[in-house]
Formats: structure tokens, C-alpha cells, sequence
């Protein structure tokens, strides 16, 4: 198969699904992994595709483009897992905590496992998987029900209605995007309603994001940056959104990620 040929299949793949894996490509093509990296460096060079650790997704562009969970699970995995295991230290034994839909509290609520005790509430198909999943039942479970969204997030008056009358010790919080004028933003409306009304029913919000997420916005606003007990996010931060999240944010923690600094694709 010519260069042309496997690029026009990982590029109709990636307008399929939204993500594809190099692992899976090196299968489906039946080349090498060099090879498929070079062919994902051409159409990331042509704009086509966005890299991400281990392939590449479809590219982000305008505040309402809401890419699907298979997209995002393979963005920033080592932030992610570096951010979830910090955030997880925050979770204390016999509380209520709250769970939005995303990558990000996908990611932490694996690590959740040997916290005992909890109940948690979510509006998020993926994880509320995870959780049941666990076998602890010492655990609740609830989730909100309401309209399912590109990243199995639940949305809209039903979901909305459930978490109203709820009482949270702690909701974490992921978002599509971070700036200092606009907030915490998602590209969903609906989905920006149930966040808010996740956030009004918490004691402490903690927001969970990658670095990656500063000077993204979506088209609608969630919550203020100073509406954030604690932001968890990782090293890759630049110095100047360092200095006006610390200025706004109740504390702002950044987690270490292992191995910064190699190349993603050697």
C-alpha cells in the first residue's frame, strides 16, 4: 500500500471515530510503527490531524466542537494519570463526592478503589462503568440519567433536577477548556447547565484539567476560575497562566509528570 493509500485510511478513521491508536494502525495496515508515526507526521503537518501520545485524534478548532470520549481518552494520557492520582489524595473515607463527565474524572475514578466508603454522583455513562466495576460494596452509585452527549456525558433537565436537591462534599470537575476572561467553559450548552448546577451542589470544587486546556474556550461558561477551591493540573502549565491561575484559583496544584520532557513518538 502506497504512503497516499494508508494516510487516506488513518485520515477516514480518524473522521470515523475521532482517535486512532498507532498500535492499532501497525495492525490494520500491516506496516511498522515508524511507519505509521511518518504518516501521521505528514498529515499532522498538513493540518489534518492533531498528535496526541501514542496516535492522533481529530483536530480542535472552533468553541463548539465537542470531540467524542474515544478522542479524548488518548490525549494527554500521562497528565491525566498524573492529575487523577493527585486528585485522588483529596478524596477522604465516608464522604459524598461528585464526578463530571470527561477524560479526566474517567481517569481518577480508577483511582478510587481503595478509598472505602463513598458515595458518588455522576452524570457520566464511562464512569459510572468504572465504578461499578470496582466490586466494593461499601459503594453507591448514582447516576443522574438525561440526554447523552459525543462524550457520554448526561445532560439536560433530568440530570439537572437530580443534582439540585444533592448535597456534595467535594464534585470534581473536568472541562474542555480554561482562559482568564471566560473560565471554565464546555462546547456543550446543555452539558455547561448540569456542570453548574454539579458545582452549586458541592462544598469544595475541585477542577481537574490539563495543561493543555489553558486558552481553550468553549461556548459556554461553567464557572469562574475563582469558583475553584483547587485546581489540579500538571508541570506542562506555562509560567503566565501559573501566575494568573494562582492569583484566582483557591490553590492551585500541579502534579509531576513522569518522563516529561522525552519525546512523545520515540
Amino acid at each position: 500500500m502506497l504512503a497516499r493509500q494508508r494516510q487516506a485510511v488513518i485520515l477516514e478513521e480518524v473522521k470515523r471515530t475521532g482517535a486512532v491508536r498507532v498500535s492499532d494502525l501497525v495492525v490494520r495496515l500491516g506496516v511498522s510503527d515508524m511507519t505509521v508515526r511518518r504518516d501521521l507526521d505528514v498529515l499532522a503537518a498538513r493540518g489534518l490531524v492533531e498528535k496526541v501520545y501514542g496516535g492522533a485524534t481529530s483536530v480542535v478548532g472552533r468553541s463548539t466542537d465537542e470531540p467524542g470520549f474515544e478522542a479524548k481518552s488518548v490525549r494527554q494520557l500521562p497528565e491525566k494519570e498524573a492529575i487523577a492520582a493527585e486528585a485522588a489524595t483529596l478524596v477522604r473515607p465516608g464522604t459524598a463526592i461528585g464526578l463530571s463527565a470527561g477524560t479526566t474524572t474517567w481517569t481518577l475514578a480508577r483511582f478510587l478503589d481503595d478509598i472505602p466508603d463513598l458515595t458518588v454522583v455522576t452524570n457520566s455513562i464511562r464512569v459510572a462503568d468504572v465504578l461499578q466495576q470496582s466490586g466494593r460494596t461499601d459503594r453507591t452509585v448514582v447516576l443522574t440519567g438525561g440526554v447523552r452527549t459525543p462524550s457520554d456525558a448526561l445532560v439536560g433537565p433530568v440530570a439537572v433536577q437530580a443534582l439540585r436537591s444533592l448535597h456534595l462534599d467535594v464534585v470534581f470537575l473536568g472541562v474542555h477548556g480554561m482562559a482568564e476572561r471566560s473560565g471554565f467553559t464546555t462546547p456543550n450548552l446543555n452539558e455547561s447547565e448540569t456542570d453548574r448546577a454539579l458545582v452549586d451542589a458541592a462544598g469544595r470544587v475541585v477542577v481537574v484539567a490539563d495543561h493543555t486546556k489553558w486558552g481553550t474556550v468553549g461556548i459556554s461558561t461553567i464557572a469562574a476560575l475563582d469558583e475553584a477551591d483547587v485546581l489540579v493540573t500538571d508541570e506542562g502549565l506555562p509560567e503566565a497562566a501559573r501566575g494568573v491561575l494562582g492569583e484566582q484559583v483557591g490553590e492551585l496544584v500541579l502534579a509531576h509528570v513522569p518522563g516529561r520532557g522525552e519525546e512523545e513518538f520515540a
